[in-house]
């Protein structure tokens, strides 16, 4: 199962972080060196919810990131997962 927000549709994004080696100055070094680009995966803060729908009268299990449920939150259960598709 790929990692994707079931309500947003936010996926893993490709990035990279900045990858140093030596001692801080303030820790008694000559200082911080970047050496190289490392390439890394940033995912999505993705949980597994059992929501309740009360147009349906019972509950759909998605995975949706907190930014959906906040969605969730705003617009209405029935409301969010129609839009997306799932009901």
């Amino acid at each position: 199962m790929s990692r994707i927000c079931s309500i947003t549709g936010s996926r893993a994004t490709r990035g990279s972080i900045i990858h140093r080696r030596g001692l801080a100055k303030k820790k008694g070094g000559v200082g911080r060196h970047i050496t190289k680009n490392v390439p890394r995966v940033f995912a999505p803060n993705l949980h597994e919810h059992r929501i309740w729908v009360p147009e349906l009268e019972k509950f759909v299990r998605i995975r949706v990131t907190t930014r959906g449920l906040k969605t969730i939150n705003k617009n209405g259960a029935y409301r969010a997962l129609k839009k997306a598709g799932l009901i």
